[in-house]
C-alpha cells in the first residue's frame, strides 16, 4: 500500500518556532517562574476604554462593519496622525493588530523570489512571513549597537530588492532609530524605489524624547501602528495601516476576503483609546529600563534601550540558548536572541514585570553570569 501523502503544506516547513517552543517546555517544568519573557504590558486596558467597548456591545455593535474599518475611527486615527505630522492625507485601514496589517501588506507586496531587507535582530514575525510567502529575507547585520546603517543597507540591494522593513522602537533590542538613521535608510529607498514597511507598534514608548518616525520622509511607506501595547489591548486585535493609495487598496481587498474587518465594538473603544493619556504608563516602563539595564551594566554587555519594552544582553559563554537554558533552570523565563536573529549571541528580555520581579530575575542572570 503506498505510503499516504502528508496533509500539511510544503510552506509550514518555512517556520519554525522551536526555540520560543524550548523555552516554555522546559519552563512548563517550573512551579513559581520569574517570568520576564512576555511581550505584553502587565497593566490592563484602561477603564474608559473598556466601558466604552462593552458600551458598544450593549448598543449592538457587533455586527461587520466595512472591510476597511468605521469611518469614524478612521477619520479620528487620520486627526491624531495630522496632529503628529502636521498634515496627512492617505487613505487607512483599521486591522486585526499591527500583525494582521503586516500579513497583508506582504501578501499584497512581495512576489515569489522578491528580496526584502530586515535589519538583524528582528521581530520573529518578519522573517517566517516572508518566507512563508515565497519572498527572500535578507538580514541586515546590525550588531553590536542595533542602530541603522546606510552604507550597510545599500550592500545588501541587489536588482531583486523590493521592500525595507523598519521596526523603531524595535523589538527585540528596544532600539529607537534616530531621525538620520531613518533619513539615510529613507535615501537607499528612494535610490532603488524600494517599499518601506515601517512597523511602528511600540511608538508611544520611548523613555527619551519622541521616537522618530520615516513616515514624512519617503512616499513609498506603509505606516503600521496599534493599539496593542500602548493600551494593553493585546487580546483585541486592533491596529491601522497607511500608505500608498494602491498598496492600501490590494490590503483592504485581500482584508475582505482574510479578516473581513477588525473587531467592531472594538473599533468604537479605540476611539476612547486615542483620547487617553498614556503617560503614567511610559513613565512606569521608563523607571523599569533604568531599573533594569541599571541591574545588568556591570555584569553583561548590554545597550541601553531607548524604547519598546526590551532588553537585548549578550549572553556569557558562546552560545546565547545554553545560557537562556540555565536561566530557564533555575527558574527566569527569558528568550534566546537567535529567534530574533542569525546569530545565537544575545537573549532578550521582555521588562513588562513589576519592579520586584525584575529584580529577582537581575539578581538570578547575574549570579549565573559570576559562575
Amino acid at each position: 500500500m503506498a505510503e499516504s501523502a502528508s496533509p500539511i503544506a510544503d510552506r509550514m516547513q518555512c517556520i519554525d518556532a522551536s526555540g520560543i517552543r524550548k523555552v516554555f517546555d522546559l519552563a512548563a517544568k517550573l512551579a513559581d517562574p520569574i517570568n520576564l519573557s512576555i511581550g505584553q504590558p502587565d497593566y490592563d486596558v484602561p477603564e474608559a476604554c473598556k466601558q466604552r467597548a462593552i458600551e458598544a456591545i450593549r448598543a449592538g455593535s457587533n455586527r461587520y462593519t466595512v472591510t476597511q474599518g468605521d469611518a469614524a475611527l478612521r477619520e479620528a486615527v487620520a486627526e491624531n496622525l495630522r496632529s503628529e505630522f502636521g498634515s496627512f492625507d492617505s487613505p487607512l485601514l483599521i486591522t486585526s493588530g499591527v500583525s494582521g496589517g503586516l500579513l497583508l501588506a506582504f501578501l499584497a507586496t512581495i512576489n515569489p523570489g522578491d528580496e526584502v531587507l530586515i535589519p538583524d535582530p528582528y521581530f520573529v514575525m518578519y522573517k517566517h512571513l516572508v518566507n512563508l510567502i515565497g519572498g527572500v529575507p535578507v538580514f541586515v547585520d546590525t550588531y553590536p549597537d542595533f542602530h541603522l546603517r546606510a552604507d550597510t543597507l545599500e550592500a545588501a540591494v541587489t536588482e531583486r530588492t523590493r521592500m525595507l522593513i523598519l521596526n523603531s522602537p524595535a523589538n527585540p533590542t528596544g532600539v529607537v532609530y534616530t531621525a538620520d538613521e531613518l533619513r539615510g535608510a529613507a535615501d537607499v529607498a528612494r535610490r532603488h524605489n524600494l517599499l518601506v514597511v515601517s512597523d511602528e507598534i511600540y511608538n508611544a514608548f520611548a523613555y527619551d524624547g519622541p521616537a522618530p518616525s520615516a513616515w514624512p520622509l519617503y512616499d513609498r511607506v506603509v505606516l503600521l501602528r496599534g493599539f496593542s501595547k500602548t493600551y494593553a489591548m493585546t487580546g483585541w486585535r486592533l491596529g491601522y495601516c497607511a500608505g500608498p493609495e494602491p498598496v492600501v487598496q490590494a490590503m483592504t481587498t485581500l482584508q475582505q476576503y482574510t479578516f473581513v474587518c477588525a473587531p467592531a465594538p472594538f473599533q468604537a473603544a479605540a476611539m476612547t483609546a486615542l483620547e487617553t493619556d498614556a503617560s503614567e504608563y511610559i513613565d512606569l516602563f521608563r523607571r523599569r529600563r533604568d531599573l533594569v539595564y541599571g541591574g545588568l551594566r556591570d555584569r553583561f554587555n548590554v545597550e541601553k534601550p531607548g524604547g519598546a519594552f526590551y532588553i537585548f544582553p549578550e549572553a556569557p559563554g558562546p552560545s546565547a540558548t545554553a545560557f537562556v537554558s540555565r536561566a530557564v533552570e533555575a527558574g527566569v523565563l527569558v528568550i534566546p536572541g537567535s529567534v530574533f536573529s542569525e546569530r545565537d549571541s544575545h537573549f532578550r528580555i521582555a521588562y513588562a514585570a513589576d519592579a520586584e520581579t525584575i529584580e529577582r530575575g537581575v539578581e538570578v542572570l547575574n549570579r549565573l553570569a559570576d559562575g
